[in-house]
């Protein structure tokens, strides 16, 4: 069972990331490319994020949330509330 509730978890905790990522850049009026050169990573990573075919790295998961001013928590779906807008 504990195995179950893991696998659950991570299948929910992915969809949240690429939904709170495509989200976050839509609301900063930023492209795929653009997020990419500034966060240091090569242009089709985040196209591959937003649609779940590869999970970030520690170091581009904190250079996201330094980048969107956000939580790691609020980034990956571990915690759903929405930080204010700056």
């Amino acid at each position: 069972m504990k195995l179950y509730n893991s696998l659950f978890y991570n299948e929910v905790m992915e969809n949240k990331f690429a939904e709170n990522l495509k989200e976050l850049r839509l609301e900063k009026g930023i492209g795929q490319a653009e997020l990419a050169k500034s966060i240091g990573v090569s242009n089709g990573i985040v196209s591959l994020w937003e649609n779940r075919k590869r999970e970030p790295t520690m170091s581009s998961l904190i250079a996201l949330a330094r980048y969107f001013g956000v939580s790691l928590d609020y980034l990956t779906g571990l915690d759903q509330s929405k930080p204010a807008s700056k």
